[in-house]
C-alpha cells in the first residue's frame, strides 16, 4: 500500500504544470494545458514560491488576499513592494525600495505649466531635434456631441516624452457641433474651441510626428524612426481623432495582459495610477498632461522588467509555430514539467522587449 501511494503521488507530481502549479490526474491533460496556457517567463511570478500568473492582478491575490498561499503571503507581509510586487532581502532593503518605486504625482497640471512658459498650446512639434523621442504618451480629452451630448468629440490632445516633457499640445476643433462641454471632467469651455485648431490638421501633425519620416507601409517596430505611441484605451482615442497607426507600434495600457483584471477586463488608469504607482489622478478635472505621465511611468515599470531574453519569445513566431506542428503526443509526454516550460511561449508581446530594440 505504501509503495502504491507512493507510485501515485510522484505520478501526480509528474503531472503539476511547473509554471502555475495546477495538477493534473493524466500526462495527457498536462501537455493540452501546456498547448493553450501559453506559460513563459515573461509572466508576472511570486518572489517566493516561483508559481506563474497571468497578471499582476492574480499575483497580488496569490500574495495578498483574499484567498492567498499563507507562506508567500507572511513572507511579502514582510519583505514584497506593494507596488511592484518584488521580494527584497529584508524588511530594511524593502523600506527603502518601496520608497524609490513609489512615485508622487505631478506638482503641476499643464495649464500651471503651460502659463509658465507663457503658451497657451504647444501646438508645433520639432522633428528636427537629435534627442527626438522613441517613445511618446498620448492622452485625448473628449467632449459631447449628438442631441443627447453622448457622442464623444476629441477636443484637446497632449503627447509627453519619456523624460515627461510636453512635445504637443492644443485644443481641437470638433468637425460638429458640441452640445456638452463637460466641464467638471474636461475643465474645457467654449472660448477654449473658438479658435481651436482644426480636427484635420491636429490628425495631420501627429501623424506625421508619429511616422517621423517613415511610409505608414514600412514601419516595424524595431529598427525603425517611427515612434512608439503609448496610451490607454488607445482603440477608441485613434478612432475618435480619426487617426490610423499599425498596432506593432501601440502600447495599449488598457490592452495589455499583465495589466489587466483576472477577468481579462481592462483596468482604469486611475486604479492602475494607485495600484502601481502609489499615487491618485482623475479627481474633479482630469488634466491630459497627468494622464501622459502616469501611462508613461506605467509603460517604463513594465518596460524594464528583468526576463531571460529569448531568440524567438513569442507562440506567434514562425519558428515556435513549426515547433507546434511538430510536436507528437508521445514525445511531449516523455517531457518533464520542466522541459515542457522551457519550450513554451507567450501568447502576446511582452515590452520588455522594446528595450532590446
Amino acid at each position: 500500500m505504501e509503495y502504491r501511494s507512493s507510485m501515485e503521488s510522484s505520478e501526480t507530481l509528474r503531472n503539476k504544470c511547473a509554471a502555475c502549479y495546477r495538477q493534473f490526474n493524466k500526462m495527457e491533460h498536462l501537455v493540452e494545458h501546456m498547448k493553450i496556457s501559453y506559460h513563459s517567463g515573461h509572466e508576472p511570478t511570486c518572489g517566493v514560491c516561483k508559481k506563474h500568473c497571468r497578471s499582476f492582478e492574480s499575483l497580488r491575490e496569490h500574495l495578498i488576499g483574499p484567498l492567498p498561499k499563507q507562506e508567500c503571503k507572511n513572507i511579502f507581509s514582510l519583505r514584497g513592494c506593494r507596488f511592484c510586487m518584488t521580494i527584497l532581502e529584508s524588511p530594511n532593503a524593502r523600506r527603502i525600495h518601496q520608497e524609490r518605486c513609489q512615485f508622487s504625482s505631478v506638482n503641476s497640471g499643464l495649464a500651471t505649466r503651460m502659463a509658465a512658459l507663457g503658451l497657451r498650446d504647444k501646438s508645433m512639434i520639432d522633428n528636427t531635434s537629435s534627442r527626438s523621442p522613441r517613445v511618446v504618451a498620448f492622452s485625448c480629452k473628449m467632449v459631447g456631441g449628438g442631441s443627447d451630448g453622448s457622442l464623444d468629440l476629441c477636443a484637446r490632445v497632449c503627447i509627453t516624452d519619456e523624460s515627461d516633457n510636453v512635445v504637443f499640445h492644443t485644443y481641437v476643433k470638433p468637425s460638429m457641433p458640441v452640445t456638452s462641454y463637460r466641464y467638471e471632467t474636461t475643465g474645457i469651455r467654449p472660448e477654449n474651441l473658438r479658435d481651436a485648431m482644426p480636427l484635420k490638421q491636429v490628425q495631420r501633425k501627429i501623424q506625421e510626428f508619429l511616422c517621423n519620416g517613415e511610409p505608414m507601409w514600412k514601419i516595424r517596430p524595431r529598427a525603425g524612426k517611427a515612434r512608439i505611441l503609448v496610451g490607454h484605451g488607445l482603440d477608441h482615442d485613434l478612432d475618435r481623432l480619426q487617426l490610423e497607426y499599425p498596432s506593432s507600434m501601440i502600447r495599449d495600457i488598457a490592452k495589455y495582459p499583465p495589466l489587466m483584471k483576472t477577468s481579462k477586463l481592462s483596468n482604469s488608469l486611475k486604479y492602475l495610477t494607485q495600484a502601481y504607482l502609489g499615487y491618485d489622478v482623475h479627481y474633479g478635472i482630469q488634466d491630459p498632461y497627468e494622464d501622459c505621465v502616469a501611462m508613461m511611468r506605467l509603460y517604463t515599470r513594465m518596460r524594464y522588467q528583468k526576463h531571460k531574453i529569448e531568440a524567438y519569445p513569442l507562440a506567434a513566431d514562425a519558428q515556435n509555430r513549426s515547433n507546434q506542428v511538430a510536436w507528437r503526443q508521445s514525445e511531449v509526454e516523455r517531457m518533464s514539467p520542466n522541459e515542457m516550460l522551457s519550450i513554451s511561449r507567450s501568447d502576446y508581446y511582452c515590452w520588455c522587449l522594446d528595450s532590446l530594440a
